[in-house]
């Protein structure tokens, strides 16, 4: 990490429509007197003053210049933060020369990725480089996957104290969520789909739970791709769009930390839908929706409305399992929209806890429990709007 910097959070991409709303929330943060150092980037200078002047944030808030197709724009941004922190996407497209220029810089990153394939490519290319200058790159610091990753870690912790223990067989299930997903979500899982199309033998990295967890390989992991009834639970359940990305971020947070959760750790995500017939056919009803993309998804820089952002909210239940039987069951809950309102108090709580409250931790790539875990919990219960709550 970085001792000084120019800035202490540069936010990257604060013209679009995710950046702004990081912007804003940073704007207001604990009011002017929060004592942090941040600046807005992006393309176009015009277009971020406008939004500096639209969200309300201090008129001396320093804008920068920075391009993704400028590959030394980038690296002269890196250089002025202690953190940088991306909504530029999809990071298959734009997102290689911030992590480059981070990594050589020494500069920690904190970006939004759900995208299997590039982040990869990031940590097979650019890990020894974050290890030797000291940066520590966290993808995946949004609703993927900051509620799933810290919400295991928050019920390992609690099965250890309760049991002496952790839960080998671990359930994530979403048990409501009301919102939409990004523009950039669905652009970023075009974009990840696109890339397997060109090049077929990348397949199985995005079916592989462990394809981020450097080599080690768990035990068989549920598919979690068709409607079936959770015994454990009772209830029918339904395939989850988010899966796909945060059960590999866990395997990774797994691996990372010293497998503290096992290395016989079963984990999946899934919707519940309800009991009996009725939830059958709620269930099934939900597999049939396309749940990122199409014709009605937000396009990139598009989303919903003030009042609809607050209007949302998610409800995850994470559900373990002792070798003895024991159960635990723990909730993590968010107040707004999970895509848009909740991720941009998520992302910019995680780049401040990195820089705030992690000074021991070493240079590398990183997931949300295995670098900021508790830490970034507790800000995000008092600062975001979320709670980490058990059940029973």
């Amino acid at each position: 990490m970085k001792a000084d910097a120019e800035f202490d959070v540069v936010i990257y991409g604060a013209s679009g429509f995710t950046g702004r709303l990081v912007a804003e929330y940073m704007a207001g943060r604990d009011g002017a007197g929060s004592g942090v150092k941040w600046a807005m980037a992006g393309r176009n200078v015009e277009k971020l003053a406008t939004v500096r002047s639209e969200i309300g944030a201090p008129a001396d808030t320093p804008l920068i210049t920075a391009d993704a197709g400028d590959a030394e724009s980038v690296r002269q941004m890196a250089r002025r933060a202690k953190c940088v922190l991306t909504t530029v996407g999809p990071y298959t497209h734009h997102g290689e020369p911030l992590v480059a220029a981070c990594a050589e810089a020494g500069t920690d990153y904190v970006d939004l990725c759900g995208e299997v394939l590039f982040m990869r490519d990031m940590i097979d290319t650019y890990e020894d480089t974050a290890k030797a200058n000291g940066a520590r790159i966290v993808f995946s610091c949004g609703f993927d996957s900051v509620p799933f990753d810290l919400g295991v870690q928050f019920l390992q912790e609690q099965a250890v104290e309760r049991f002496g223990a952790t839960c080998p067989r671990v359930r994530g299930r979403m048990r409501a969520m009301q919102g939409t997903f990004s523009g950039g979500t669905a652009a970023s899982g075009a974009a990840t789909m696109a890339a397997v199309q060109k090049d077929p033998s990348r397949l199985p990295i995005l079916l592989d739970a462990f394809s981020l967890a450097d080599g080690f390989k768990g035990p068989e992991q549920p598919a979690g791709n068709q409607v079936e009834m959770d015994e454990a639970l009772g209830v029918w359940a339904a395939p989850f769009v988010m899966a796909v990305i945060n059960t590999k971020n866990i395997h990774r947070s797994n691996a990372l930390m010293g497998h503290p959760w096992g290395e016989d750790l079963v984990y999946d995500e899934m919707f519940l839908a309800g009991p009996g017939e009725d939830g059958k056919a709620a269930a099934e009803a939900i597999a049939a929706q396309t749940q990122i993309g199409g014709d009605d998804a937000p396009k990139p820089g598009e989303g919903p409305s003030r009042d609809e952002r607050g209007a949302g909210h998610y409800d995850l239940l994470v559900h373990g399992t002792c070798a003895d039987g024991q159960t635990l069951a723990v909730s993590v809950t968010g107040d707004k929209d999970p895509g848009y309102g909740s991720t941009s108090g998520i992302i910019a709580e995680a780049a401040l806890c990195l820089i705030e409250d992690c000074p021991e931790l070493a240079g590398g790539i990183y997931t949300p429990a295995a670098a900021l875990g508790a830490r970034l919990r507790a800000r995000l219960v008092s600062k975001a709007g979320l709670t980490f709550e058990v059940e029973s």
